[in-house]
């Protein structure tokens, strides 16, 4: 029996992150809402091409084909177009084989209010005032940074990257060294070392997304064959000592990930070029950057990191 919503781990996406919207905002930003509404009717048959969270969300899609009795994974389109303007949108998730069917069109609105209503452990646009209203009322939102689209139909795993702090954990360690210093970090951690931290934004997401890894750890332990979907990774400036209470925060959550890399401070792309994640969510814009400009990136505009 597939679950219900409340049971799923849903993930509420904006067109401008699914889709390539550039050509569409041109028109809009240009010539005014009538002609943009126009150019839509003109346009409804034309695909739109796949956005920076395209090859995510198609992999995300994907766990619900591995596991069709529960249908653990839900994507809804929360949008700030009109019904009627967003006729091109799903006509384009059509086009592409997306099994999305539950959508909100708020005609100018921000959606960010809609976030709880559908369970939503993920809130993904381009639109940064959306993103930072959604953080600002505690829910899980990120905004997906311009990168080119790289979607390998020959790879079918999903590979999700997080930062820890002010990502994972709240940014109350983070505080303390921009207050301080490194060592006064590194000394409050160690200290600490015990203690889990407090949940961040997107604790919950992460917590689904091992519940998910356990689902195919039984279908796994049923079939030799299968071929696992998803895999999870940790890339933090953290190193030792301070790297013993990210472990006890995992564990005390009982919760994992398949990779887990501790810097010090080295740059992050040296990582994530090798790895390859299809998303990676950090709170800092400074660690967002990577030189072939192919990584898709989202960033957490949470905490300390983000205070003018």
């Amino acid at each position: 029996m597939s679950y219900p919503i409340e049971q799923k781990l849903v993930i509420a996406v904006a067109s401008s992150a699914l889709f390539d919207l550039s050509e569409s905002d041109r028109v809009f930003r240009e010539r005014g809402e009538k002609v943009y509404r126009d150019y839509q009717q003109q346009h409804l048959n034309d695909p739109l091409d796949k956005g920076v969270a395209f090859p995510f969300v198609r992999r995300f899609l994907s766990i619900n084909q591995r596991f069709a009795a529960e249908s653990p994974v839900e994507v809804v389109l929360l949008s700030r177009n009109s019904a009627i303007t967003g006729k091109r949108v799903f006509n384009s998730i059509a086009h592409h084989g997306l099994n999305i069917t539950r959508a909100a069109f708020l005609e100018g609105k921000s959606p960010y209010a809609y976030i709880p209503a559908f369970n939503a452990s993920l809130f993904l646009s381009a639109n940064e005032a959306d993103v930072l209203q959604a953080i600002d009322y505690g829910y899980p939102a990120g905004t997906v940074l311009p990168s080119h689209v790289v979607d390998d139909p020959e790879d079918a795993e999903l590979r999700i990257a997080f930062d820890f702090d002010g990502v994972i954990a709240d940014d109350a360690s983070e505080r303390v060294y921009k207050q301080g210093s490194l060592a006064d970090f590194v000394a409050h951690e160690t200290s600490r070392s015990h203690i889990p931290h407090t949940p961040g934004p997107l604790a919950d997401l992460f917590r689904k997304l091992s519940h998910l890894q356990r689902l195919e750890d039984r279908a796994m332990e049923t079939d030799p064959d299968y071929r696992r979907v998803l895999r999870t990774a940790i890339v933090t400036a953290r190193n030792a000592p301070s790297h013993e209470r990210v472990i006890t925060t995992l564990e005390h959550w009982g919760v994992n990930a398949n990779e887990v890399f501790f810097l010090g401070g080295m740059k992050k792309d040296r990582i994530l070029s090798i790895l390859k994640p299809h998303m990676f969510f950090d709170d800092q814009r400074s660690h967002l950057e990577s030189e072939a400009g192919d990584l898709p990136m989202v960033h957490i505009p949470f905490g300390v990191a983000n205070l003018l």
